[in-house]
């Protein structure tokens, strides 16, 4: 299964990969926006998106690609591994 994480903490960013690789998932972490992200994004089984964290046009983009490609989408309002292991555990 395939994961993409929008928001969280840069210097997170290697954990949140290894926390994936643990649930044996293939992950995407996106914590700044960049230019394309539309084109990133993809189609992942799963999106999830740490609303305190990512920025309104980020959760914006993320959510209309979710809609147009019927992304299952979980929010976190926090970015911590333990909020990212919990998810997780629900699509494991």
């Amino acid at each position: 299964m395939s994961v993409v994480i929008i928001g969280g903490h840069e210097r997170m960013e290697t954990q949140y990969k290894e926390i994936c690789k643990k649930y044996k998932f293939r992950a995407k972490v996106f914590t700044k926006m960049p230019v394309n992200l539309k084109e990133q994004i993809g189609c992942p089984d799963l999106m999830i998106l740490f609303t305190a964290t990512a920025s309104h046009k980020m959760v914006h983009c993320a959510m209309s690609e979710s809609v147009k490609n019927n992304i299952e989408v979980k929010r976190s309002h926090s970015s911590s591994a333990s909020a990212l292991k919990g998810i997780l555990e629900q699509y494991s």
